[in-house]
This record gives C-alpha cells, structure tokens and sequence, in this order.
C-alpha cells in the first residue's frame, strides 16, 4: 500500500506545529550536532546519622510485676451475712435459743423447687395466715440451691429463692408482720431455711 502525498495545506499546517513546539527533553541531543548542557550530576545521599546502640533492657519475668490475686466476684452477699448485720429486735434471750434450734416452728413452708412466681404467692399467704393464727415462729425452707450447669459471663448467686426470701420478707406487706429473720439451725435445714420470728397482732 503506498502512502498518499500531503496536500500543501497540510504541510503548512505542520510548519506552523513545529515553530511552535517546544522540546519534551532539552539535556537530549540537538539536531545538528550541537549539544545541551550535560545533565547535572545526582546529589549523594547525606550520610544518616549513627545512631547509638540501644542500653541493655532490664531483666523482665512474665508476672513480676503483677499484684497479687485479684478478688473473686462477690456481687452479692450472703443471706446469713446480710441478716447477721441487722438489728435485733426481739428478746435477745428467746433470739439466742432460737438460733440454737431450741424453739420449735409452729409452722412450715416448703418453697424448695418453686419458680419465683408462685414462691411469692406462697410465702405472703403463708406469713399473712400464720400472724393471724397467732403464730410466732415459722420455718421456711427455700434449699441451698443448685451451681449453674453451664457458667455464663456473669457469675450467678447459687438459690435464687434462698436470695429472694429475706427481700420479700422485708418488703410489704410482709415487713408489717415479721419482727426477725435468721438463717435455721442444722436440725431445722441449716443454710436452706429461715426461721421467721412474727410480731404479734394488736
């Protein structure tokens, strides 16, 4: 294929173009034999600044500096520490004997196995009757409770009802008929039962 001659208009065209350009690389070679200005010489890099060996680190052992062990969870306490701390207010006396399963209860309730709604129900009937029947110690067993089959995150009081008992004793409108709650003696359940010492009615 040959090529096609340029018409004169295009030749112009291009004269103009050229007269007009300007070089992409002036350090490059002219036509002609002349030469530009050789292309200056890269700077050498400075020279970084030594820098001193680091200083030995001092001996160090996984724990060395840890305190000693951490407390374990205590979100909340005890029943029989909580009820230890509060006031007396019967005869100190017939509490003593008591504590001691030298009283005898006048009436039970069983809880053990109960969900908490109807422990609930349960106990504020059983604690209303039992102050109108004149009544005025009764034994209430809640049991110890079982451990958690799978932990969670949070740890969990073990016997939610042997938790819930003392509160809903000291909540109306149970708080107006009871005068003292204690954790049982062994004979009587120990951990898993409360005596409830009933205030008598006016």
């Amino acid at each position: 294929m040959t090529r096609r001659k340029l018409t004169d208009d295009e030749i112009d065209l291009w004269q103009k173009v050229v007269k007009h350009a300007e070089r992409l690389h002036a350090g490059r070679e002219k036509k002609g034999g002349d030469h530009a200005d050789p292309p200056a010489s890269k700077p050498k890099p400075k020279p970084k600044p030594h820098r001193a060996a680091p200083a030995s680190l001092p001996h160090f052992e996984v724990g060395s500096k840890a305190r000693g062990k951490l407390p374990g969870h205590d979100l909340k306490a005890s029943p029989s520490r909580k009820l230890a701390s509060d006031p007396l207010r019967m005869d100190e006396k017939a509490f003593r004997r008591m504590k001691r399963g030298k009283l005898k209860p006048e009436g039970k309730l069983d809880l053990h196995g109960m969900r908490m709604e109807s422990a609930h129900g349960a106990l504020t009937r059983f604690i209303l009757s039992a102050q109108a029947s004149n009544k005025r110690l009764v034994l209430v067993i809640t049991g110890k409770g079982k451990d958690r089959d799978e932990p969670g995150p949070m740890p969990v009081p073990r016997g939610v009802l042997r938790h819930q008992v003392p509160q809903w004793l000291a909540l109306q409108p149970l708080a107006q008929a009871v005068l003292q709650v204690t954790p049982a003696h062994i004979s009587h359940g120990g951990e898993g039962a409360y005596y409830v010492y009933l205030r008598r009615i006016r």
